[in-house]
């Protein structure tokens, strides 16, 4: 099969168009032959050298893809309500950038008839990733006002229409009028040109006066602070990336005062039973909204994965941050 490996640790050039070998599912796997591959920054990440691959996982890179389930085990798949010639998506701790892929059965979604394998593709690490840090460890309710930093990133997009389709008051931040724009569109209340305006005095401008409930953070370092002072008593903060920098600091004392929950996960690692629960309770509650259209994949590019530079290009693309929506990798 085909597949992007990367080569050495280092930029974009390093990713390679390579033949492997078809992998082969084992108990409670399901073989996807892959129409589609989401790219996701921590795919970025890996590449870097700064990602480790979890045990026993695919050294290729790519956490989540689209298509046919081919082979696999077929009494784990009838457990899971799924059969051999499905269409499902899945998320997988690696080996998602080739023609086919190994996924965890409990890791497999059916894909709604409403959407195309390329947009089935972009869902399921942005999807669990939101689900488990704004619903599980946030605890968003309906009523509540969450900070959405990155508002025009694929976690961003996903986020904003979630967090609305529960009922919370959204606001986004994102780097330029037309992100912004994006995001009003997307379903947010209010969003912030965070390099023209000051996020923080912003919040606090256009906000609840008691504070935000709830602040999704992919930025960490020097933000943390900012954060803490807009929180309202009992608001949590959920870092789910450190693109600003690992350190900061910040007022202890507010966190005391405000009862504060300051939390944070990454989502690879985890276990598949762990992963699961996260599938069951999107299946349950997020699905229906993507059948009925009330919830839709952003798009913004797609690649095609059979000419050499394609993963290059999707890389650099997703380091320049100019991207509105998911871009992914087409192998049909």
């Amino acid at each position: 099969m085909k597949a992007i490996e990367i080569s050495s640790y280092g930029g974009p050039e390093v990713l390679h168009l390579v033949d492997k070998d078809k992998p082969l599912p084992s108990t409670g796997e399901a073989l996807i032959r892959v129409s589609a591959s989401g790219v996701n920054r921590p795919d970025v990440i890996q590449r870097k050298g700064h990602y480790p691959v979890p045990p026993g996982a695919s050294e290729l890179p790519g956490l989540e893809v689209a298509g046919v389930i081919e082979a696999g085990d077929e009494r784990a798949l009838a457990a899971a309500g799924l059969k051999l010639g499905d269409r499902v998506c899945a998320l997988i701790a690696g080996g998602g950038y080739a023609q086919w892929c190994v996924a965890p059965v409990e890791q497999c979604l059916p894909i709604p008839q409403s959407l195309s394998d390329v947009e089935a593709a972009s869902l399921p690490e942005t999807f669990f990733t939101v689900w488990s840090n704004v619903f599980d460890r946030g605890q968003l309710k309906a009523g509540e006002t969450i900070l959405i930093q990155g508002g025009t990133s694929g976690i961003g997009v996903t986020a904003i229409q979630m967090a609305k389709a529960f009922g919370a008051q959204v606001i986004a931040t994102a780097g330029s009028e037309e992100k912004c724009k994006a995001c009003l569109e997307l379903g947010a209340d209010i969003a912030i040109n965070y390099k023209t305006h000051d996020f923080a005095a912003e919040v606090k401008r256009l906000g609840p006066a008691k504070g935000v409930h709830v602040i999704l953070d992919m930025v960490a370092g020097d933000y943390v602070a900012k954060e803490v002072e807009l929180l309202a008593e009992d608001g949590r903060l959920v870092i789910i990336a450190v693109q600003g920098g690992i350190e900061s600091k910040f007022n202890a004392g507010l966190v005391l005062r405000k009862r504060l929950n300051i939390t944070g996960s990454t989502l690879r690692p985890r276990s598949v039973a762990f992963k699961s629960q996260i599938a069951q309770a999107l299946r349950a509650h997020i699905w229906p909204l993507l059948e009925s259209g009330q919830i839709k994949p952003v798009i913004y590019k797609t690649f095609d994965a059979h000419l050499p530079e394609s993963g290059a290009l999707a890389h650099t693309l997703m380091e320049s941050n100019q991207h509105m929506g998911k871009l992914v990798l087409l192998w049909a």
